[in-house]
C-alpha cells in the first residue's frame, strides 16, 4: 500500500514538470522554425507553449505539486519559449534590415524577460499577491506572436517599415521590467465552479478565436497588454479624487 502511494506522489510530480517540457519543446520548435524561414509556425508554437505554460501552473496547483525545482524549471523553459524565441522571431522575420539595432531590439526583448522572470522568482516568496509586477513574459510574447500572425493574414509587410516592430519590442521590453501592475488570474481556477454565464463567454470566445484565430488572438493579447497602463491610469484617478475629497472635508472642517 505504502509503495504503492510513494508511486502515485512520483507520477503526480512528474506530471507537471512534463507539461513544462513541453513548453520548452515548442519554444525550441519555434527557434527552429524562425530559423528555416516558417514563421506562422514559429508563432503558433509559441501559443502551443503558453497554453502548456498554464497548464503546469493550474494542474501543479491543483495538485498541490509545486515545488522550488518545477519553479526554476518553468523559469528556464519560459526564457527560452517566451524570451529568445519570439525576439528572434521578430528579429528574422522584420528586423534583419536594421542591422545592429535590429538584433539589438531583438536582445533588448529577451534580457528584459530574463530579468522579469528573475524578479518574479525573487519577490514570489517575499510579496505574494494576486497581481504581477509589470507585463509578464507569456503577454510579451502572445502580443509579438500575434502582430505576425495578423500580418501573414492581412498581408502587410514591414520590410519598409521594420521601424513598427521595433518599436514594439522596446514597449513589450519597457513594460515586462515596469512596475506596472497586471491581473495573474490567479484567483480563477479550473477546477471550481464558475456561473453559468461564464460558461456561455467562454463558448463565444472560443468561437471567435475558431472563426478568425489571428484578429481574436491580436485583439486578446492588445487587451491584456493595454490593461495594465490603463488599470494604472484608472488607479491614479482615483487617487487624485480621493485626495481632492480628503482636502475638500478639511477645508470645511477648518
Amino acid at each position: 500500500m505504502k509503495k504503492t502511494m510513494s508511486r502515485t506522489r512520483k507520477g503526480v510530480y512528474v506530471l507537471p514538470n512534463l507539461f513544462t517540457s513541453m513548453n520548452l519543446f515548442c519554444g525550441f520548435y519555434s527557434v527552429i522554425a524562425a530559423i528555416n524561414g516558417q514563421f506562422e509556425n514559429a508563432a503558433i508554437s509559441i501559443f502551443v507553449a503558453i497554453v502548456f505554460d498554464i497548464l503546469d501552473g493550474k494542474v501543479a496547483r491543483a495538485t498541490n505539486t509545486t515545488s522550488r525545482f518545477g519553479v526554476e524549471y518553468d523559469s528556464l523553459a519560459d526564457l527560452i519559449s517566451f524570451g529568445l524565441a519570439p525576439g528572434l522571431l521578430i528579429y528574422l522575420w522584420a528586423l534583419q534590415p536594421m542591422g545592429r539595432l535590429g538584433w539589438l531590439a531583438a536582445f533588448l526583448f529577451t534580457v528584459c524577460g530574463a530579468l522579469r522572470l528573475a524578479r518574479f522568482n525573487a519577490m514570489a516568496d517575499t510579496a505574494p499577491g494576486s497581481d504581477f509586477t509589470g507585463l509578464p513574459i507569456p503577454g510579451a510574447a502572445a502580443m509579438a506572436a500575434t502582430t505576425l500572425l495578423l500580418c501573414e493574414r492581412t498581408l502587410v509587410n514591414f520590410v519598409e517599415w521594420p521601424v513598427v516592430p521595433m518599436v514594439m519590442l522596446y514597449v513589450l521590453s519597457f513594460l515586462m521590467v515596469s512596475n506596472v501592475r497586471y491581473s495573474s488570474f490567479k484567483k480563477h481556477s479550473l477546477f471550481k465552479r464558475f456561473n453559468f454565464h461564464v460558461l456561455v463567454a467562454c463558448i463565444l470566445v472560443f468561437v471567435f478565436i475558431a472563426a478568425e484565430p489571428p484578429v481574436a488572438l491580436f485583439l486578446i493579447s492588445l487587451s491584456y497588454v493595454l490593461s495594465g497602463p490603463l488599470g494604472l491610469l484608472r488607479r491614479s484617478k482615483t487617487e487624485e479624487g480621493a485626495a481632492a475629497d480628503i482636502l475638500g472635508e478639511e477645508k470645511l472642517d477648518s
